[in-house]
């Protein structure tokens, strides 16, 4: 049976951390949120999650999209972002999307071996520009993992709206050691900013 896709439904497609699951941390809850809105929500299980490869994610993210357009909100967590950035930059002339929510991203391999495949050649950030006209990051003060530079780089870079918050760590939970972040407001209103 073939459905007809809706091209004017808002959608938005949840691109979860390294080691990360569609149920983990605040994924399930900001789905609840964006479908109580009428969003349509993906939360795919990605390939290889335990050793996070861009010639797999960015492949994949492609086939969840199909054919990109304005109603399109891609939300990354930590990985996430740099595997939401590297699908920009690979999006052929025209191609656009609504927006882009990067909760805890990074602009290089943070020092870890296992990301560098991420980073063999530079971002091309004004590419990436082309094809997203809103960009909100989201970091924390206190993140193990990623440093505050990021914010600003991304800010810098991508002319993205930044959201500093105190105290929150990785965004993330049982994974990285830290208490379950389970919901975050923020990602919700940034969203629906991005949206509107």
């Amino acid at each position: 049976m073939i459905t007809k896709v809706n091209i004017y439904m808002k959608k938005a497609i949840i691109i979860h951390c390294w080691e990360g699951a569609p149920d983990y941390c605040w994924y399930p809850w900001l789905k609840g949120e964006l479908e109580a809105i009428n969003f349509e929500v993906q939360v795919p299980v990605m390939p290889e999650t335990n050793l996070p490869k861009q010639k797999l994610w960015v492949p994949k993210i492609h086939e969840l999209v199909g054919e990109p357009n304005k109603n399109l909100i891609l939300i990354g967590h930590s990985i996430g972002c740099i595997s939401i950035l590297r699908y920009l930059e690979s999006l052929k002339e025209n191609q656009m999307i609504g927006g882009a929510v990067l909760v805890a991203g990074f602009t290089d391999d943070l020092g870890i071996e296992e990301i560098a495949n991420y980073f063999e050649t530079p971002i091309d950030f004004e590419k990436i520009k082309s094809h997203c006209p809103k960009f909100v990051a989201i970091n924390s003060d206190n993140d193990p993992f990623v440093p505050l530079k990021h914010a600003n780089i991304l800010k810098a870079k991508l002319g993205a709206e930044i959201i500093i918050k105190h105290n929150m760590g990785h965004f993330s939970g049982s994974i990285e050691g830290e208490e379950s972040c389970t919901d975050l407001p923020d990602a919700l209103n940034a969203v629906l900013k991005i949206s509107k």
